[in-house]
C-alpha cells in the first residue's frame, strides 16, 4: 500500500510538473487571456453599474412624486380641519400615513443604492488601475520577451556561423593536405622520369659537355673571340653555327 502511495504521488509529482512546463511555455498567452477576462468583467461591472444608477434614478423620481403627494395631502388635511370637519380630515391623513410610509422607503432605497454606485464606482476606478498597471506589465513583459528571443536567435546564429567556419575550415586543411600530397606525387614522377627517361641522360651529355647548349654565355663568347692562326678559315663549321647561318639566311632573306 505503502508503494502503490508513492507511485500515486510520483505521478501527481510529474502531472504537475508537465502542467507547470505547459503554463511556462504559455505563460503571454494566459497573460492575454487573464488580462482580456478582466476586461470583460470590469465592462459587466460598468454596465451592473449603469443598471443600479438607473433603479436609483426611477427610485428618486417616484420618491420626489411621493413628496409632492405628501404636501398635497398635507394641504388637504389642513383644508379639512380648517372647515371642521374631522371625518374628512381623518380619512385624508390615512392616505397620507401611506404616502409618508412609501416615501421613506424610497429614501432608504435611494441612500443604500447611492451607496452601492459610490462603491461600485470605487471598484470599478481601482480595477481600470489595476489594468492600466497590467496592461504595461504585459507589454514590458512581451518587449523583454521579444528581446530575448532575438537574442536566442543571434546567439544560435553565431553558434552556426562558429560551426560552419569549423567545418569550412575542416575542409581547407583536408583540401591542402591533397595538394600537398599530389604535388609529392608529381616530384616523385618528374624524378622517376629523369631516372629512367631520355631526361637524366640528356642533364649527363649536358655535364660532359657533349650536347650544345644554346643559352651558354661561354659558348657565345667564344664565337666572337678572334679565330687562332692554326685555325684553317675553311674549317667545317660546328652544328650550333650552322644552325645560326641557317637562321641569319632565313631572316636576311625576310629582310
Amino acid at each position: 500500500m505503502s508503494i502503490l502511495s508513492k507511485i500515486l504521488t510520483l505521478f501527481r509529482g510529474t502531472a504537475n510538473e508537465a502542467g507547470q512546463a505547459v503554463v511556462d511555455k504559455n505563460a503571454i498567452r494566459i497573460l492575454d487571456q487573464e488580462l482580456r477576462d478582466s476586461t470583460a468583467e470590469l465592462a459587466r461591472s460598468k454596465d451592473e453599474l449603469t443598471k443600479v444608477m438607473a433603479q436609483r434614478q426611477l427610485s428618486a423620481n417616484r420618491g420626489s412624486a411621493l413628496l409632492a403627494k405628501r404636501r398635497e395631502y398635507e394641504g388637504y388635511v389642513q383644508g379639512a380641519l380648517g372647515k371642521g370637519d374631522e371625518a374628512l380630515a381623518r380619512e385624508v391623513a390615512l392616505k397620507l400615513s401611506d404616502v409618508e410610509r412609501d416615501l421613506q422607503a424610497e429614501a432608504s432605497s435611494v441612500q443604500q443604492m447611492d451607496a452601492s454606485i459610490a462603491s461600485l464606482k470605487g471598484a470599478i476606478r481601482d480595477t481600470e488601475t489595476q489594468l492600466a498597471r497590467l496592461k504595461q506589465q504585459i507589454n514590458t513583459v512581451k518587449a523583454t520577451e521579444a528581446v530575448q528571443r532575438a537574442q536566442s536567435a543571434v546567439s544560435a546564429r553565431h553558434s552556426g556561423a562558429n560551426s560552419k567556419i569549423g567545418t569550412a575550415l575542416d575542409s581547407l586543411e583536408r583540401i591542402k593536405q591533397r595538394q600537398e600530397e599530389q604535388g609529392a606525387r608529381f616530384d616523385a614522377a618528374r624524378q622517376l622520369e629523369q631516372e629512367t627517361g631520355e631526361g637524366d641522360l640528356q642533364s649527363r651529355l649536358a655535364s660532359a659537355g657533349l650536347v650544345n647548349d644554346p643559352s651558354n654565355v661561354d659558348g657565345i663568347l667564344e664565337r666572337f673571340r678572334p679565330q687562332r692562326a692554326e685555325v684553317l678559315e675553311d674549317q667545317s663549321p660546328t652544328p650550333e653555327q650552322q644552325k645560326l647561318l641557317a637562321a641569319e639566311s632565313l631572316f636576311g632573306e625576310r629582310k
